[in-house]
């Protein structure tokens, strides 16, 4: 298998890094509590490519980069650690392992439910002063409307970037 140079690997940090805030920042659908959009595509592709380490730093590094090149909203340093947790996450799941529907979808139900849910639904009550438990039922329907779409997304963005991507997966 050829391998790829430091450069190379840096150059595809940069780009996931890149796509990540586009998506995030730019061509996603934006409310005081939710934020629609494809994230989690360029989180996934790290974490199958690079693991769960690499694909939470990379998360965490646009997640900042995002808010400094966009700034909306308040900074908040928890949802950096929710976004490093949803790299991680995804790389447990998927990172050397069968990609199955099953295991992109034990990943999605695992970040919507701890990050999604609970942690970023926190974050933003400590923002705003609203109440915990109104946030999370206000936020119910968009993660389980997000688990069902995300699925055959990962599934079939990786079954066409697989095998382009190959060399650049760790050793």
């Amino acid at each position: 298998m050829r391998r790829v140079s430091p450069v190379g690997r840096l150059t595809a940090f940069a780009l996931l890094i890149a796509l990540q805030i586009i998506l995030t920042r730019f061509l996603s659908i934006q409310t005081p509590i939710v934020r629609i959009g494809f994230t989690f595509v360029p989180i996934a592709i790290s974490a199958l490519l690079f693991g769960p380490w690499v694909a939470g730093m990379l998360a965490a590094v646009a997640d900042v980069m995002g808010f400094f090149l966009n700034p909306v909203g308040t900074f908040h340093p928890g949802f950096v650690l929710s976004a490093f947790a949803t790299g991680v996450i995804y790389g447990l799941f998927l990172y050397r392992k069968d990609i199955t529907w099953y295991r992109i979808a034990l990943a999605a139900f695992t970040i919507g439910v701890v990050v999604h849910i609970l942690m970023n639904s926190l974050w933003i009550s400590q923002l705003f002063g609203n109440a915990v438990w109104g946030l999370i039922l206000a936020r119910l329907p968009k993660e389980v409307i997000v688990f069902v779409v995300q699925i055959p997304i990962i599934f079939v963005v990786w079954k066409a970037l697989k095998a382009p991507l190959k060399h650049y997966q760790a050793q």
